[in-house]
C-alpha cells in the first residue's frame, strides 16, 4: 500500500467513526421547540450572527420581530434592509449606549419602554423569532429585572425562537438559554485607529 494510499484509509476510517458519533447525537435530539439563542462576549459579531439568524428565517418564510435596546442613534444598514420586509417588524428603541446619554433614569425608562415590547412579540405566536439586540446590556446594567425576561422566555408560544445579543449576559440568562455562544476579540480595526464602516460595523 502506497503512503497516499495509507493516508486515505486511515481519513475514511477517522470521517466513518466521526460519522456514527454525529448520527447518533442527531437520532437523540428529537424534541421539536423553539429555542433561546444567546450571543455574548467582548467580541465583534453578536448582533451579526443575529441578523444572519433573521435572514435565514426570512428564507423560510417566518415572521420576525427585531427590538434594538441600546442601539438608536445612526440608522445601520441591517435597519435598512430588514424594513423592506413585509414579516418584520423593526424597533428601535435605543438612545445610544450609555456613556451618551448620561443619565440612568431616562436609560432605565427607555430600557423598559424597549422590554414591554419585546413581552408583546413574546407572547405573540404569530411570530416565528424575536431578536433582542443588545438587552444583555440592560440586563448588566440592573435597567431590566433578570427574572422578568426569563419568565417571558418560558412563557412563550412553544415554537417561537429568540435571539438575545450582548455582552456580559447574566448567569440566570445562560442558565434559561438552549445555546449560548461567547464570541472573544483578538483584534478589532477600532484599536488600531479605524473608524466605523458601513457594511461592516454600520
Amino acid at each position: 500500500m502506497s503512503q497516499d494510499q495509507d493516508k486515505n484509509q486511515r481519513h475514511r476510517s477517522r470521517m466513518q467513526k466521526h460519522k456514527q458519533v454525529v448520527d447518533a447525537g442527531m437520532a437523540r435530539a428529537t424534541e421539536d421547540r423553539g429555542v433561546v439563542v444567546v450571543m455574548t462576549g467582548n467580541g465583534k459579531g453578536k448582533s451579526s450572527s443575529a441578523f444572519g439568524m433573521a435572514a435565514r428565517a426570512l428564507g423560510h418564510g417566518m415572521r420576525i420581530a427585531i427590538i434594538q435596546f441600546i442601539k438608536g442613534k445612526d440608522t445601520t444598514g441591517e435597519e435598512a434592509f430588514f424594513r423592506q420586509f413585509d414579516k418584520v417588524d423593526y424597533h428601535v428603541m435605543g438612545e445610544g449606549f450609555t456613556w451618551e446619554t448620561q443619565d440612568r433614569e431616562r436609560d432605565i425608562k427607555t430600557a423598559m419602554t424597549a422590554w414591554e415590547k419585546a413581552e408583546e412579540y413574546l407572547s405573540d405566536d404569530r411570530f416565528d423569532m424575536v431578536i433582542l439586540d443588545e438587552l444583555n446590556i440592560a440586563l448588566k446594567m440592573h435597567y431590566i429585572p433578570v427574572d422578568r425576561v426569563t419568565d417571558a422566555l418560558g412563557r412563550r408560544p412553544t415554537m417561537q425562537h429568540v435571539v438575545i445579543t450582548g455582552r456580559a449576559a447574566p448567569d440566570a440568562l445562560i442558565e434559561a438559554a438552549d445555546t449560548v455562544s461567547e464570541i472573544r476579540e483578538i483584534k478589532h480595526a477600532y484599536k488600531q485607529g479605524v473608524r466605523a464602516q458601513k457594511g461592516v460595523e454600520l
